[in-house]
């Protein structure tokens, strides 16, 4: 029998209590696990910004606060494009990493040849960022071509770099200070029989990256569970803090697991994947790619995960390949790896990309781990650790609420009249519809075995110890279709003579 608790037990005058308080009615149904983005950078040199994280709204607020074309407003702008193609209502937290103490800024210049046959207008890119046109008359001067140059590269708030006009060339300067601002590329578009040619040397020189622990110590107990690193994927010291923090939120007591993102735009397959593959143990880190690519690797992983982080959302145990990763510029078909490179590439740590039609389409997103003799290697697919996110979300809202939390708990045989207390079976029964609900989600496969290896018990050491187990088959994906199609030929029907 139901006892109610809207009036005190002891009241013994007359009234009417009624308590209201709501309930949820769904049963066994699970929740997924809504997921969040986390962008770890650097705003511009020149901006003052607090190191407190914030979570925007817009790729507009992420300038106003650290700075038009730093690493933190770049990535924000592939998650949140003004086109609306983005993460949607995924929030989008930026936890701001100050310049070094020791840091440089990179340095890079172009300098023009100048004797213009016609007229022409002309356009400087910076890692696909374009300046606004400039012309080059016939009759112009060097020193009037490196103004107009000058003017139209500072006319692009979205400019990673600051231009100075030095007369005889422009000198370029990052907006940040770090290796990652040598990632940059220069070119000039425009028309090249005209008597105008152009030189450059590239981005070089940026030293001393910040700490990325100083941004992920302003996580803490939320569930950030898809990390941006705008950082070099090249940057070991990065690497190894992000896999301490990330193997730290596997723990039985923080059960927040994540992953984190870095770009990579080498060419060649074998070389790609030198740096993951010597991270055979790390289920954190995650190697995307843009082969021969000339965007800034943080504005690739911030494309691509704007697609992983949606597909997440809303479908978790759906992998990504074919996503497109629109607004991306991949590099030449002579350098994208088919599948043999691919291959090589998944069982090396590192995630793959083919390109369709000119556009870049995600095809393997693994993490960097592949230890030797594990086989298939446990936590080498994104969508996985999705799945188990979603697993132990769920494990975690029946479990840490108020419903068990300090529960009189009595053994499955002993009869009790009190409506709050627990029993071991009581927890197996939970579960049990737990794992129905994430088969019909198609999270794992098989929930009947799956609920067979339930087991809970009160310790034998602690009564106040309730322990459980349980065993669950994660779901597989469609990644390879392999068909064997036999054929013939046709050699008529015989003739059938009455």
């Amino acid at each position: 029998m139901a006892i109610s608790t809207a009036v005190d037990a002891s009241a013994v005058a007359r009234v009417v209590g009624i308590k209201t308080e709501f309930k949820d009615l769904r049963g066994g149904n699970i929740r997924l696990l809504p997921q969040r983005i986390a962008v770890v950078g650097q705003g511009s040199t020149a901006v003052t910004y607090a190191s407190t994280k914030l979570q925007v709204t817009s790729a507009q607020q992420a300038g106003t606060e650290f700075g038009f074309g730093s690493p933190i407003h770049a990535a924000v702008k592939q998650l949140m494009p003004v086109n609306g193609d983005g993460v949607g209502t995924i929030p989008v937290t930026v936890y701001p990493l100050q310049d070094d103490g020791s840091g440089v800024a990179s340095a890079g210049d172009i300098t023009p040849t100048v004797a213009a046959t016609a007229a022409a207008s002309y356009r400087v890119n910076i890692s696909n960022v374009l300046s606004e046109p400039f012309v080059v008359s016939v009759g112009d001067s060097v020193a009037d071509v490196v103004t107009a140059m000058t003017a139209a590269i500072n006319a692009v708030l979205d400019m990673p770099v600051i231009a100075t006009d030095s007369t005889t060339q422009v000198d370029l300067a990052s907006k940040w200070k770090g290796t990652s601002a040598n990632e940059m590329t220069i070119s000039v578009d425009g028309p090249t029989d005209l008597g105008v040619t152009f030189a450059f040397t590239q981005m070089a020189g940026g030293l001393v990256n910040p700490d990325v622990q100083d941004g992920l110590d302003l996580i803490g107990e939320v569930w950030e569970t898809m990390v941006v690193n705008c950082l070099e994927v090249a940057d070991a010291t990065a690497l190894n803090t992000y896999q301490t923090f990330g193997d730290g939120r596997w723990g039985a007591l923080t059960k927040k697991p994540l992953v984190v993102f870095s770009s990579s735009t080498i060419s060649s397959a074998t070389s790609a994947i030198v740096i993951p593959d010597a991270r055979k143990t790390d289920r954190v880190n995650v190697q995307l790619v843009e082969p021969g690519g000339v965007d800034l690797p943080y504005v690739i992983t911030a494309r691509q995960v704007a697609r992983i982080a949606k597909r997440a959302n809303e479908n978790p145990p759906f992998d990504y390949g074919s996503l497109d990763a629109t607004g991306l510029t991949p590099g030449a078909d002579s350098v994208q790896w088919d599948y043999t490179e691919r291959d090589v590439a998944v069982k090396g740590g590192s995630s793959t990309i083919e390109v369709k039609d000119g556009v870049v389409n995600l095809s393997d997103t693994v993490t960097m781990y592949h230890p030797d003799g594990e086989e298939p290697p446990a936590y080498r697919y994104v969508v996985d650790i999705v799945k188990l996110q979603n697993i132990i979300f769920n494990l975690d809202l029946i479990f840490a609420t108020d419903e068990w939390n300090g529960a009189p708990l009595i053994p499955d045989d002993q009869p009790t009249s009190n409506p709050a207390a627990r029993k071991p079976k009581a927890a197996k029964a939970v579960i049990a519809s737990m794992l129905d609900s994430l088969g019909l989600e198609a999270i794992i496969s098989d929930p009947e075995t799956a609920k067979d290896s339930i087991q809970a018990d009160i310790s034998l050491a602690n009564p106040k110890r309730l322990d459980v187990s349980v065993t669950v088959q994660l779901s597989g994906n469609t990644n390879i279709i392999s068909i064997d199609l036999d054929f013939g030929f046709f050699f008529g029907s015989p003739t059938i003579i009455a």
